[in-house]
């Protein structure tokens, strides 16, 4: 496995690939690695000839300082994880690397309503700065491939609309994959090192609420999304979280709020326990409640 701190020698790798025509898959990261992050990887061995793995904890993306700071730096860890993966490079850049004209007067990015609702609101600005730094990450490795976790819901949507936007050579595929939940259901998130066992059993009162919602619908039991948001919420309150950002019924390409559930949407939410700030979705497709 090799390992580049700067872009020049990360292309002078790239373009000895690619002069051999091999395909690129590319995964973003902010370290803390877990096997959400190294099914990722498996992915794109699966579809490219060389996977590139990049760690760089973006400061541009954190609206609050404290939790850049308390998010979780296991580098040594991260590169022993990716090599038993068979990752074949890894892209450390510094801040300086990635922003050689400092933070300041950075890009503006078109993202319209997606930068509004739900993650966009209560973390003004985390959008813009994830795509400054997923755009520059693009033109350092310059995949085919891009592999991303479908927990970052909104995320996942934000990038695409970057790469319908801009004109990425060669052309990107991005791919989405499904959530990684650890054995009780719980999302893996580089947060959860930060949780107590305790705690992490509380925090299953997410998953259980997705459960909830599916039997509700089933058993068609008339009820409006507001009163399912609501019965949601305070289950995640009862379970032991402190405060509820969000529980979103959403359309899964607008991500705007629908309140028909005869169709294909996504349950959004964001919630904090422990002061943790945790996030998961669950896709609800419409075939799923066709009566038998």
């Amino acid at each position: 496995m090799k390992i580049f701190e700067t872009k020049q020698a990360l292309q002078d790798f790239i373009d000895e690939h690619r002069s051999k025509n091999d395909l690129i898959g590319f995964v973003p990261t902010m370290g803390a690695l877990h096997e959400g992050h190294l099914s990722l990887i498996e992915k794109s061995k699966e579809q490219s000839a060389v996977t590139v793995c990049s760690i760089f904890i973006n400061p541009t993306q954190f609206n609050d300082p404290k939790d850049f700071e308390k998010y979780p730096k296991t580098i040594n860890e991260d590169l022993q994880k990716l090599e038993l993966a068979g990752c074949e490079a890894v892209f450390l850049p510094s801040v300086s690397e990635m922003y050689p004209d400092g933070m300041h007067q950075l890009p503006h990015y078109p993202l319209g309503r997606l930068e509004e609702l739900w993650e966009g609101a209560h973390r003004p600005g985390h959008f813009q700065g994830v795509c400054v730094i997923v755009h520059r990450l693009l033109e350092a490795v310059r995949p085919d491939l891009l592999f991303m976790g479908s927990k970052d819901f909104q995320q996942v949507a934000v990038i695409r609309q970057l790469l319908a936007q801009y004109s990425f050579e060669p052309t990107i595929e991005l791919i989405s994959c499904e959530t990684v939940r650890e054995a009780s259901g719980l999302a893996m998130s580089s947060r959860n090192v930060r949780l107590s066992p305790e705690q992490k059993i509380q925090a299953l009162a997410i998953y259980h609420g997705f459960d909830t919602i599916q039997k509700a619908i089933k058993e068609q039991i008339t009820c409006s999304t507001k009163e399912l948001e609501r019965q949601f919420a305070q289950q995640l309150l009862d379970a032991g979280f402190e405060s509820v950002d969000y529980i979103a019924f959403a359309d899964p390409k607008s991500l705007e709020p629908i309140i028909d559930l005869s169709q294909t949407f996504v349950v959004l939410v964001a919630a904090f326990i422990g002061g943790v700030r945790l996030i998961d979705n669950q896709l609800f497709p419409h075939e799923l409640f066709k009566r038998v």
